[in-house]
C-alpha cells in the first residue's frame, strides 16, 4: 500500500484499520504541516510574551489559576505526562493502540492544537517502525477525554514507561525507541495537554469494533438465509414490495441479501406449495432486525468518521491573521466523549439483538418441536449422541451476557478533578465492554454457522442456492460434518476466525 498522508480532514475508518492492523505507513501531509507550524507560532508567541493562556502558561484542571512561566513550562510537560499515566488493567491490543496513535496524530494534524510538527512525525515514526506503547485499558472516564490512556502514549514519546517491540515483547520505551532509531521528545509548551486531551482511546477501540460489526451483520444475513432454507421457510417475507413500503435502508439491504441467498434453492422449491403461510419472527423478521442493526452501524460510522477528523483537545488555536501568525486560543470542551459514548452503547445494544435473533434460529434448528423434520439436536443417532444440544446453551449464555453488557455506560457520570470536571461520558467503559459484545456475537454466529451447515447436510441430496453452497463450503473448509459426538469448541473457534476474516460476509458483498 502507498503511505497514508494525514491532514486531519479526510481520514477514513478503513485507513485506520490499514495502519493499525496491516501496518500501512503513515506520514504528515505537506499542507497539514504548514497549518501545524502556523498554529505553533501562536503558542510560541504566547510563551515569549508570557500571556495568560490555559494549559500554556497555567496549570490544568482545578489548578488552572496557577501561573507557569520560564523553565517551569518544560517541567510542567513532563509532570503532566507522569501524573496522568495512571491506567490499570489489561493493556489495549496492539491494533487498538496503533489505531489510537494514528487518530491522535490525525487530530493534531488538523492544525488547531499548537504542537510542533515533530510531535506528529514522531507518532508516525513509532507507527512505521513498530513501537507500540503499553496502554492500560482502564482509568478513563471519557472527559477530559481519555486522559490516562493517552498519557501512557505520551509517556512512550518521551522515552518513559513501557512499549511493545515489533515482536510483541514488553520492554522499556527508551529501549524500544533506541532500537527503532527514534529520538525521544522533549515536549514544549502545550504539547502534553494536546497529547493527552482527547477521545482517541475510546474512538480507536470503537472503530475496530465497528469494522468487525459490519462484517458480522453481513455474515448474519448469510446465516439467516441458510437457516431459512434449512428450516424450510418461505422467502415471501423478503419480497421487495414489502420493504419498499417501509424503506429503511438497512432493512432493504438485508431483504435483498436474503433474496439472493435463497435464489435458485432446490430446498425452497421442494416445499413451495406446502400449506404453511408464514414463519416465526426469527426468520420472517430478519430484514427488520438485521436491518435495524445495519442502520445503527451506519449512524455510528458517521459519528466515528466525524470524530476521527476533529480537533478534540483543549484549548484550541484558531488563526486570525496568517501573515502575522496571530490567532486566538480558546478553551472549550471538544474532549468530551459523549457523542462517542452514546454511539458505543448503541453499537452494543444493536449487536446484542443480532446475537439474540441468531440464538433463536439455533433453537429452531435443534429443537425437534420446531425444526421441520430435522433430527433432534441435529444429532445422528439422537439419544446415543447429543449433537447440538449444548452449543445452543452456550449461545444462550453469550446472549444473556450481552444483555448485561448492553446496559449503557453513558447514562452514568461521576465527579472528578475537584468538581471542575463534574459531568463525564464514561465513553471508554462503553468501548471496552463493546469489545466483549463483539466477541460474544461472533461466537454465537459461529455456533449458528456450524448448526445450519449440519442441518443442510441432513437435507441432501437437495441443495441450497449457489450462494448458500458457497457459504456452506466455507464453513466445511474448517469444520467437518458431525457424524457422531465430538469436542466442538475448536470448531467454534475456527468458524469464528472464518467469520472475522469475512469469508461468510463475502458471499453477499
Amino acid at each position: 500500500m502507498n503511505a497514508l498522508h494525514i491532514n486531519g480532514n479526510d481520514l477514513t475508518l478503513e485507513a485506520v484499520r490499514e495502519a493499525a492492523v496491516e501496518r500501512r505507513a503513515v506520514l504528515l501531509a505537506p499542507d497539514a504541516r504548514e497549518a501545524v507550524d502556523l498554529a505553533r507560532s501562536v503558542v510560541d508567541e504566547i510563551v515569549a510574551s508570557n500571556k495568560l493562556a490555559y494549559a500554556i502558561t497555567t496549570g490544568v484542571g482545578k489548578l488552572s489559576d496557577v501561573r507557569i512561566a520560564g523553565d517551569q513550562i518544560l517541567e510542567l510537560q513532563v509532570n503532566l505526562v507522569r501524573s496522568h499515566a495512571v491506567g490499570v488493567g489489561e493493556p489495549l491490543s496492539a491494533a487498538e493502540t496503533r489505531a489510537m496513535m494514528l487518530l491522535r496524530a490525525n487530530s493534531l494534524a488538523k492544525g488547531h492544537s499548537g504542537v510542533r510538527a515533530v510531535v506528529i512525525d514522531t507518532l508516525c515514526e513509532m507507527l512505521n517502525r513498530g513501537v507500540t506503547p503499553v496502554v492500560p485499558s482502564q482509568g478513563s472516564v471519557g472527559a477530559s477525554g481519555d486522559l490516562a490512556p493517552l498519557a501512557h502514549l505520551a509517556l512512550a514519546l518521551i522515552g518513559e514507561g513501557e512499549s511493545f517491540d515489533d515482536k510483541g515483547v514488553r520492554i522499556p520505551s527508551a529501549e524500544a525507541l533506541k532500537g527503532a532509531q527514534i529520538k525521544p521528545l522533549v515536549l514544549q509548551a502545550k504539547e502534553t495537554i494536546s497529547l493527552i486531551n482527547g477521545t482517541q482511546a475510546m474512538l480507536a477501540v470503537g472503530t475496530l469494533a465497528l469494522l468487525a460489526a459490519e462484517t458480522l451483520v453481513d455474515s448474519a444475513d448469510v446465516l439467516g438465509g441458510l437457516c431459512c432454507d434449512a428450516l424450510k421457510g418461505t422467502d415471501a417475507a423478503f419480497d421487495e414490495r414489502i420493504h419498499k413500503a417501509r424503506p429503511h435502508s438497512g432493512q432493504m439491504k438485508t431483504a435483498s441479501n436474503l433474496r439472493r441467498m435463497l435464489e435458485g434453492s432446490q430446498i425452497r422449491e421442494s416445499h413451495r406449495d406446502c400449506g404453511r403461510v408464514q414463519d416465526a419472527y426469527s426468520l420472517r423478521c430478519i430484514p427488520q432486525v438485521h436491518g435495524a442493526v445495519r442502520d445503527t452501524l451506519a449512524h455510528c460510522r458517521a459519528v466515528f468518521e466525524t470524530e476521527a477528523n476533529s480537533a478534540v483537545d483543549n484549548p484550541l488555536v484558531f488563526i486570525t491573521d496568517a501573515k502575522s501568525a496571530r490567532g486566538d486560543v480558546i478553551s472549550g470542551g471538544n474532549f468530551h466523549g459523549e457523542p462517542l459514548a452514546f454511539a458505543l452503547d448503541f453499537l452494543a445494544i444493536a449487536l446484542s439483538a443480532l446475537a439474540g435473533i441468531s440464538e433463536r434460529r439455533i433453537e429452531r434448528l435443534v429443537n425437534p418441536a420446531l425444526s421441520e423434520g430435522l433430527p433432534p439436536f441435529l444429532a445422528p443417532g439422537a439419544g446415543l449422541n447429543s449433537g447440538f444440544m449444548m452449543p445452543q446453551v452456550t449461545a444462550a449464555a453469550l446472549v444473556s451476557e450481552n444483555k448485561v453488557l448492553s446496559h449503557p455506560a453513558s447514562v452514568d457520570s461521576i465527579t472528578t478533578s475537584g468538581n471542575k470536571e463534574d459531568y463525564v461520558s464514561m465513553g471508554m467503559t462503553a468501548a471496552t465492554k463493546l469489545k466483549r459484545v463483539v466477541d460474544n456475537t461472533r461466537n454465537v454466529l459461529a455456533i449458528e454457522a456450524m448448526s445450519v451447515a449440519q442441518a443442510l447436510d441432513f437435507l441432501a441430496p437437495l441443495k441450497t442456492s449457489k450462494r448458500g453452497q458457497a457459504a456452506h463450503a466455507a464453513i466445511r473448509s474448517v469444520c467437518p460434518t458431525m457424524v457422531k459426538d465430538r469436542v466442538m469448541y475448536t470448531d467454534f473457534a475456527r468458524i469464528a476466525e472464518l467469520i472475522a476474516r469475512g469469508r461468510l460476509a463475502e458471499v453477499v458483498r
